[in-house]
């Protein structure tokens, strides 16, 4: 009889809510050490490994940017002459003149203005270093536009030279002789190409830039000179900041 209960015990469906005892193999997904996967960290040091944990971050770039903008700023403020960053060189100071009349009292060397740079340094004053920059920003770089890529360099035939007008005995100190003129014999574009006075006077469209750098230059220099005025200027532009009492002398 006891054996027939237990029996029957044993045959009874388990009441909602039990549970049967855990087998032992679970079924949850065997640790990520077996399965081969990375171990927490181990992606991050593979990345570092490869250098991608030293890529910038846009903060990091922003800072780098900035950095590089003040160290250019910083060699801008150092290069710049005449107060003025847009016109580059070094002070030169006291230039005496070797006969009478010649000579620069506050002399500059331009190495290169309003971003355009000089065939050779120039020595002028100030007040010519400035007449030039209003130039090249408002005649010469409006007269080429775009064409070869624009200027890249002027091509400078005389600045600061201790002599006589158009170097005749007997005759006035020349305004190159104050550190008061600079003279343009052409204009070399940024795809090596080249416009120059005496080759492109009155030829083309060349011919035509040259024209419009002459007619804008009567302003910003007090004279202003071409290959119509004499045949001293043939190859070039005189230009100097002697002013007179009829206003610009342009030829």
């Amino acid at each position: 009889m006891k054996l027939k209960v237990l029996i029957t015990l044993a045959l009874l469906p388990l009441p909602f809510g039990a549970c049967a005892a855990p087998p032992e193999s679970s079924l949850r997904p065997s640790a990520r050490a077996e399965t081969g996967a990375p171990a927490p960290g181990a992606e991050r040091q593979e990345r570092r490994g490869l250098g991608l944990g030293r890529v910038l971050r846009p903060k990091q770039r922003g800072e780098g940017v900035r950095i590089f903008a003040s160290k250019r700023q910083r060699a801008i403020r150092r290069g710049m002459v005449c107060g003025d960053p847009s016109i580059q060189g070094e002070t030169v100071g006291r230039v005496p003149g070797k006969i009478n009349g010649c000579g620069v009292n506050d002399a500059v060397r331009l190495r290169s203005v309003a971003g355009v740079t000089l065939s050779q340094r120039a020595v002028v004053d100030c007040g010519t270093a400035k007449a030039l920059k209003t130039w090249v920003e408002t005649g010469m770089k409006p007269a080429l536009g775009q064409r070869g890529g624009g200027a890249s360099q002027i091509r400078v035939a005389a600045h600061y030279a201790c002599r006589t007008r158009n170097s005749k005995t007997g005759a006035k100190i020349s305004e190159h002789g104050k550190g008061r003129a600079i003279d343009v014999a052409g204009i070399r574009l940024k795809d090596g190409s080249e416009i120059n006075v005496l080759n492109h006077w009155g030829r083309g469209w060349r011919g035509r830039a040259l024209k419009q750098m002459h007619a804008r230059a009567c302003g910003p220099f007090g004279t202003v000179l071409g290959p119509a005025a004499d045949r001293y200027h043939r190859d070039h532009f005189h230009f100097d900041t002697a002013r007179y009492r009829a206003g610009t002398y342009c030829r």
